[in-house]
């Protein structure tokens, strides 16, 4: 596993895009994408800007090959991949919240909300493709470009950083996920209270 991340370092540039097309698509990457951000940016921290943006372009083709998979599969997909009740419970998020759940867990990495079950949700239950790439752009810019910002400022001590600022991390996730679910209460209430009045 070390010997790949060392070759994908190696690959500069190019390594990032593999990595993060692969890890976008469902195929698990040493160390992660993140990791590798952070150490590339490190090295070349006059392209952190670049390198973000490469991240986020493999990221979002992976993930939208998956999202294309599901999509493709259906329920028939969706279901061999939610028998478990934890996954189950998670796709009972995705049926409440819609892409939000796509969104939050593109932004901020948490274990108790993996994105890869959001992502398949979202191509299986017939998710807009557009609205999809678009959500999962929105989360993904600001995500690489911190991370690539970290390893450009603090080196690799930015993953120490990271790992000590895990419960404020999910401090933020938990509330940005409050915030934009108020905000898609009032926007529900208001076409409701629209359609009510234009059936009177």
């Amino acid at each position: 596993m070390k010997k790949l991340l060392d070759t994908l370092v190696g690959w500069g540039p190019w390594g990032l895009f593999l990595a993060a097309l692969l890890d976008g698509a469902g195929i698990p990457v040493p160390s992660g994408v993140d990791v590798l951000l952070v150490f590339l940016a490190a090295k070349r921290p006059d392209e952190f800007i670049w390198l973000s943006l490469i991240a986020v372009t493999g990221s979002t083709l992976g993930n939208l090959f998956l999202f294309y998979m599901a999509h493709k599969g259906g329920e028939i997909f969706l279901e061999k991949r939610t028998a478990l009740p934890r996954t189950m419970k998670l796709r009972r998020w995705f049926d409440h919240y819609g892409l939000l759940t796509v969104f939050i867990s593109a932004l901020v990495p948490l274990p108790i909300m993996p994105m890869k079950i959001f992502v398949i949700c979202s191509g299986a239950l017939g998710a807009s493709p557009l609205m999809f790439v678009i959500v999962f752009i929105c989360a993904r810019v600001p995500r690489y470009l911190a991370l690539a910002y970290l390893g450009r400022s603090m080196g690799n001590d930015a993953l120490h950083y990271l790992k000590d600022h895990v419960w404020h991390l999910t401090a933020f996730a938990a509330g940005l996920f409050f915030v934009l679910w108020i905000m898609i209460r009032i926007a529900d209430h208001r076409r409701e209270r629209a359609l009510l009045n234009s059936t009177k």
